[in-house]
């Protein structure tokens, strides 16, 4: 007696098919799985025998082997003991065979309830392309998987509800895709920012040109309020977008019922103390790390120079190529990383050089040492540096509402509006073209050149810089409609890196 049953599984971030076959042969009475399965794997026969058992069925004595193909692939996780289950229920005749356009995936308590899986959107996706037509799955995955088009998914509580609705005696209904609208609000907002207008204006452009941002000032002074705020002025995100930033999310067992969709731009602040490995993702089991859950959102380093040297080096690869790949013993897998760099820190180390207060009593040495815990390379990826200055008395007592992030947000898309015509692609921005494009759409004529000769002169500016400064550049021209980079704007954009990181 043999049945075949489809299921999925997950490899980095993306689903693969994965046929479950069932053989019940004569014999000792045995119970094998086969097909390189895990720990978690192996221990599903348990699970399933009692979930069997426990639903009235009766779990055949007779020797039962169970692949699970490819067999060459390492199969890891709980979400195979739905359709090992099914698999044996249809071998041993217990149930009629399955259709063929269907799949299932889901781990079972002893008593038959299904309980939820990680990475149910990638493997929903998998399904879809492969031609499946019915999922059936734990309902807490539901409104995940439902994310996928041309596919039903049926939320599925416990296995008699799923044999009732396979009899037809109890039909579960397909679910729904959730509302994003709903779950896309957000109750942070710029108008809650008093004053520090300069940095405002810095946040404003780094949102309209995707552009990676240095925040320095002491503390109090408002640049983690700022930086929370930064994705509320960002784009809408788009279909592909809410996928991609999903598929990560899932695989990390980040997603909820309550939150299924990644539909706002994701923002992680990790502790200054992360390794190097959290950041880039890693394990024996590689899963993705905080630059790669903040694709198509923010990454925010509070406190930059106390992050260990290492970790911050991480960030250089896939700040320039918008991945990164993690090599294990068990294989290399690539993730996606493409986010903005949003960094915060204090002028010196006890915060408060250069403030009216007189307070700061560190030394120059200090100061040098502090400073030099950021690496050049590090800081010639960073296009935007700006200060924020502590706030005085009448800054703060003032109860006139500052400009909403609605407000700024309308600027920034019509900015991203120019720029997604001049290059063709809703995804790109200034910050991510390359040559061809800087020679394009950035040349620079008469005053403007004579303005970035100059600066490049004084600044020993690196080529890095230089194309940074262009492309910051292009963004302020696009926010003031202007087709050519004026010498005005080449200028703004010089501001922004003009901070000296030998004296603060």
């Amino acid at each position: 007696m043999f049945s075949k049953i489809k299921s999925f599984g997950v490899s980095g971030v993306g689903g693969y098919e994965v046929a479950v076959e069932v053989y019940i042969s004569n014999g000792l009475p045995g119970f094998d799985i086969v097909g390189l399965p895990d720990a978690a794997v192996k221990e599903s026969r348990e699970r399933v025998r009692s979930a069997i058992k426990n639903n009235g069925f009766r779990f055949p004595v007779s020797r039962l082997t169970v692949n699970l193909a490819p067999a060459d692939k390492k199969k890891m996780g709980t979400v195979y003991d739905l359709p090992i289950l099914m698999g044996i229920l249809s071998a041993a005749g217990e149930v009629e065979r399955l259709p063929e356009d269907s799949a299932f995936f889901g781990e079972l308590s002893l008593l038959g309830e299904l309980r939820p899986v990680p990475g149910a959107l990638p493997m929903a996706l998998a399904a879809a392309r492969e031609g499946i037509k019915s999922l059936y799955l734990p309902a807490a995955n539901a409104a995940e998987a439902a994310f996928a088009k041309d596919i039903r998914v049926y939320p599925v509580d416990s296995v008699a509800q799923l044999i009732a609705h396979l009899r037809g005696e109890r039909p579960i209904s397909p679910a729904a895709a959730p509302d994003i609208e709903k779950l896309a609000s957000s109750g942070l907002d710029f108008s809650d920012v008093k004053g520090q207008e300069n940095v405002k204006r810095a946040m404003e452009i780094a949102a309209a040109g995707g552009h990676n941002i240095l925040i320095v000032g002491p503390p109090g002074a408002g640049k983690s309020m700022m930086a929370k705020r930064l994705p509320t002025i960002l784009p809408d995100m788009s279909r592909q977008e809410m996928i991609e930033s999903t598929e990560i999310h899932s695989v990390a067992g980040l997603t909820s019922p309550k939150e299924p969709i990644v539909c706002r731009r994701p923002f992680r602040s990790p502790h200054h103390t992360v390794s190097a490995t959290a950041l880039s993702g890693g394990g024996s089991l590689p899963r993705p790390g905080e630059i790669s859950l903040a694709h198509n959102g923010v990454l925010f380093l509070d406190e930059l120079p106390e992050f260990s040297r290492e970790a911050l080096e991480v960030l250089r690869q896939p700040l320039e190529d918008g991945q990164v790949t993690v090599s294990r013993v068990a294989g290399s897998v690539t993730f996606p990383s493409r986010f903005m760099l949003v960094c915060a820190m204090n002028p010196c180390k006890c915060g408060w050089y250069g403030h009216p207060s007189g307070r700061c009593r560190c030394t120059e040495s200090e100061l040098r040492r502090y400073h030099s815990r950021i690496s050049g390379p590090l800081l010639d990826r960073i296009d935007l540096i700006v200060e924020v200055p502590a706030l005085d008395y009448q800054e703060l007592r003032s109860r006139r509402p500052g400009e909403s992030s609605a407000e700024i947000k309308m600027r920034v898309d019509a900015a991203r509006e120019i720029q997604r015509r001049r290059y063709g692609s809703g995804a790109m921005c200034n910050a991510l073209i390359g040559s061809r494009e800087l020679r394009e759409f950035c040349t620079l004529e008469g005053e403007s050149e004579a303005v970035m000769k100059a600066a490049f002169d004084s600044m020993d500016l690196s080529a890095r810089s230089y194309d940074r400064i262009l492309r910051v550049g292009r963004t302020i021209a696009d926010l003031a409609g202007s087709e050519a980079i004026g010498p005005e704007h080449i200028a703004e954009a010089v501001q922004y890196r003009t901070y000296d990181f030998r004296q603060g």
